[in-house]
Parts: structure tokens; C-alpha cells; sequence
């Protein structure tokens, strides 16, 4: 039989002033005279975010969730041009590890998903370089946490410029840049304007990378609609990696605007595609990119508990019979 573990995006609909992104902008430091105590204040907003992310994976143990994902924006500014200076590892140390102490010990799954301006295969040097730094940070605070990077980072090919081959060629050749420490840590995900499963198979094949389906992207955007000619590919991208098969799901908001995410996950769209990998493989973690967040997964799980083709193990998990 096949487990299917749920997880969420970053944020709780149902735990209370728990936000892990509060930010404050460069324009916004700039107004504070004291440089010293601008910082500071970063720092101050940084450790309010780890608090609050210790919160999220504490309310997610309790809801027997094991599967969440990171926000990218734990510590603002910190890959500002203007704050190079600024070592803020040294002063989060204490809290990084603490989250990590709490994830290792009830065996959570953790990663990032970076912002669609990391761009690997852009041909502009500063955005490849800007980048690469960019990942740099994932892998820092994942480092100070105690946790292994590999595979714990997940991104977009990046842009297509109306050029798939010629674009795809220039991720191959940017990614001989990028540290082999950083190269470890990522996985690519199917896109929903730029990149199929097809396009995305052939990088990850090529650069030994575990691919991350989006069965929503998918539909949105394809060469061949019948992906599961693709799945023994996808689930071989995975052969070296320490962790489970991971997908991606969530559903169209509507037809017109079918790309959006909806509030929820369609219940029936996402046993489309577990009717169809069941028995492939032993485990996949599943994602949720849903704008209820961890609101859709427990409205989700009360759905599948209806069904008499699952049996469930606990509150975000359930075997496919």
C-alpha cells in the first residue's frame, strides 16, 4: 500500500497572530537614523518570525501534521545589497536551532520553496549571481538548524524568454556555477506557463535532480496530457534522495481562471491522480498550495475520512487501499 502525507504552506488559518513573514522594507531602515539599532530591529522582527514558526510546527505536531513548508522571508532584508555586513546568523543562532531541535526530534519533513526571482537559467549574470546568493541563505539557515539541505529546496526552471530549448540548454550551463553544496539541496518543480513535466524530466534526468509534479501546473500547461507515462521517470528522479517522493497539489480556482489556486483542494481531482500512482511507491508527500493553508488540509482530510478506499492513519495521513 501507498502513504499519502499532507502538508501546508507557511502560514495557519487557524493559529492566531502567528505570522512567520513579518518584513520591514529598506525604505523603512533607511528612516531609522542609528544604523545599529535599525538592525537590531531586523533582528528583532527575525526572531519574532522563528517564534512564530516554532508555534506553526508545535500547532502542526498537534494536528499529527509532519510535512511543512518554510517561508523564505524568516529574515527580512537579509540578502540586501546595503546590509553585506550584517552576520545574522550569529544573533538567530539559539532560535534556528531550536526549530531544528524540534523538527529532528518529531521527525517533521521541512523545506523551502525560494520566490519566482530565483532564476537559474536567467541570462543576465547579476540576476544568476543574485540568485545562487539567494540560495545561499536557504542553505544557512537550514545549516543553523541542524538540518540536512539535501532536497529541501524546491524552484521553478525559471524563465522560458519564448526560447524552451535554447533556455533549457542555459540552465545546464549556469548550473556548473552553482555550488555543488546548493545544487544538492534543490529539486524542480513543473511550472504552469514555461516549463512541462517533459522539459523539467529532461534537467532532472540529466542533472541527477528529484523532480517535485505538480498535477495542477499539469493540466494547466502540457505537451502530453497523459502524464502518467512520465510517473516511473519522475519517481526515478528520486532514486538518490533521503527523503520521500514529494508532489505538489491544489485546484483551479475556476475555469477562467484556471491557473489561480482555489481556497480548498478538490477532493476528487487529487484521487485522479492517487488512483493512479497507488502501489508505485511507498510513500508521497503531498504538498497543499491551497489559500487556506492548513484550513484546507484538515477540511480536506474530513473528506477523504468519507471514503472507503483509504485508511487513515492519522490527522494529515492515510494509506490508498
Amino acid at each position: 500500500m501507498t502513504i499519502v502525507r499532507l502538508g501546508y504552506v507557511a502560514m495557519s488559518t487557524e493559529l492566531k497572530n502567528a505570522s512567520p513573514s513579518q518584513t520591514m522594507t529598506f525604505a523603512q531602515f533607511q528612516k531609522i537614523n542609528d544604523r545599529e539599532a535599525a538592525i537590531r530591529k531586523l533582528e528583532r522582527i527575525a526572531l519574532s518570525n522563528l517564534h512564530n514558526t516554532l508555534r506553526l510546527l508545535k500547532h502542526s505536531v498537534a494536528s499529527e501534521i509532519h510535512f511543512y513548508r518554510l517561508t523564505s522571508r524568516l529574515i527580512p532584508l537579509a540578502n540586501h545589497d546595503e546590509l553585506e555586513d550584517w552576520n545574522y546568523i550569529k544573533p538567530l543562532k539559539a532560535a534556528l536551532r531550536e526549530i531544528g531541535d524540534f523538527v529532528t526530534k518529531f521527525k517533521m519533513r521541512v523545506d523551502f520553496h525560494p520566490d519566482h526571482f530565483v532564476l537559474i537559467n536567467s541570462a543576465k549574470r547579476h540576476i544568476l549571481k543574485n540568485s545562487i546568493r539567494t540560495l545561499k541563505l536557504h542553505y544557512s539557515l537550514l545549516k543553523a538548524m541542524g538540518i540536512d539541505a539535501t532536497h529541501r529546496c524546491v524552484m521553478h526552471v525559471g524563465g522560458n524568454y519564448k526560447e524552451t530549448e535554447l533556455s533549457l540548454e542555459r540552465f545546464i550551463e549556469n548550473w556548473m556555477v552553482v555550488p555543488s553544496s546548493i545544487q544538492k539541496m534543490i529539486m524542480l518543480e513543473n511550472d504552469d506557463t514555461s516549463f512541462t513535466l517533459e522539459d523539467v524530466l529532461y534537467l532532472c534526468e540529466k542533472l541527477e535532480i528529484p523532480l517535485v509534479f505538480d498535477y495542477h501546473h499539469h493540466l494547466a500547461h502540457h505537451q502530453n496530457a497523459n502524464w502518467e507515462v512520465c510517473w516511473d521517470r519522475v519517481v526515478q528522479t528520486w532514486r538518490h534522495s533521503p527523503l520521500p517522493i514529494k508532489m505538489h497539489i491544489s485546484s483551479p480556482k475556476s475555469d477562467k481562471a484556471f491557473r489561480h489556486h482555489s481556497d480548498y483542494v478538490d477532493c476528487d481531482m487529487f484521487f485522479t491522480f492517487l488512483k493512479e500512482i497507488k502501489g508505485s511507491i511507498p510513500q508521497i508527500d503531498c504538498m497543499i498550495e491551497a489559500k487556506e493553508k492548513d484550513g484546507a488540509l484538515f477540511r480536506l482530510m474530513e473528506e477523504i475520512k468519507t471514503r472507503k478506499d483509504v485508511e487513515i492513519v492519522d490527522g494529515s495521513s492515510f494509506y490508498l487501499k
